[in-house]
């Protein structure tokens, strides 16, 4: 079989905005590894959101082989990739004014906590009141989003603002509005989204910063190994007993 011509497109798409997130955002990704090395070694706690597939790239920082133990999931339930039916009422609840705050305040999240909201758009009612009450609530809040859609779109939040301004340091993930790299005459629509590599891939670079950072300072970063390497298992066990307090993988 051959090869084809539009994978082979893609991935040049995708190795071409990562070359763009590597140079572009190196200063903003090294600030938010400072950001949460800070946290950690002051004895906060670290959290993850996301709402439909921006989701998949928090999820990707959170009890996982070489990540940080102490990153949590705040998950809102049915925004979380596909778990609810229909799949659309996920997108629906992207939409609902105050259910970022009640979510928020049920949480174990506390002042001097950091936050790590991501939203490709950055403009629904979700993102946008999360980071608001994250911040009310004094908790540091990095964002990853496409700037793009600040210049190209509306906000559907009532204070016509997006991610991006509620924020104290932002990521710029590059993607172009409708994020779709490919097209092609004879497929009606644009296809082949590259959000979710380059996404996942500024968590981890800012994960890989935060380690450094704590390294740098004598602190051995609180890192998970994989279960399926010798020791792996026992490994775990102490970092997870040893920082318990901080974990909160059934929230």
């Amino acid at each position: 079989m051959s090869e084809s011509k539009l994978a082979g497109q893609f991935f040049e798409a995708a190795i071409g905005l990562l070359q763009r997130v590597r140079d572009e955002e190196a200063a903003n990704v090294a600030a938010a590894g400072t950001a949460i090395a800070d946290t950690v070694a002051a004895g906060g706690r670290l959290f993850a959101f996301g709402a439909g597939h921006s989701s998949l790239a928090a999820q990707d920082v959170v009890y996982r082989a070489g990540g940080l133990a102490l990153m949590n999931l705040l998950a809102v339930p049915g925004t979380v990739g596909v778990d609810v039916t229909p799949a659309t009422l996920g997108s629906a609840l992207e939409r609902v004014d105050g259910l970022a705050g009640a979510v928020l305040d049920s949480s174990p999240a506390r002042p001097g906590d950091v936050l790590v909201i991501v939203s490709l758009s950055g403009r629904n009612s979700l993102p946008v009141e999360m980071a608001m009450n994250a911040r009310a609530l004094g908790l540091k809040v990095i964002g990853v989003t496409s700037l793009a859609y600040t210049e190209s779109t509306k906000s559907r939040h009532v204070s016509g603002t997006f991610l991006r301004d509620h924020c104290d340091i932002v990521l710029d993930s590059k993607i172009a509005v409708g994020d779709a790299e490919l097209t092609h005459e004879a497929v009606p629509a644009p296809f082949a989204p590259a959000s979710t590599v380059v996404t996942s891939a500024l968590m981890q670079a800012m994960m890989a910063a935060a380690a450094e950072s704590l390294a740098e300072r004598g602190i051995e970063p609180p890192l998970l190994r994989s279960g399926n390497v010798d020791g792996g298992h026992e490994w775990n066990g102490r970092v997870l007993a040893e920082y318990g307090d901080r974990i909160f993988f059934r929230h």
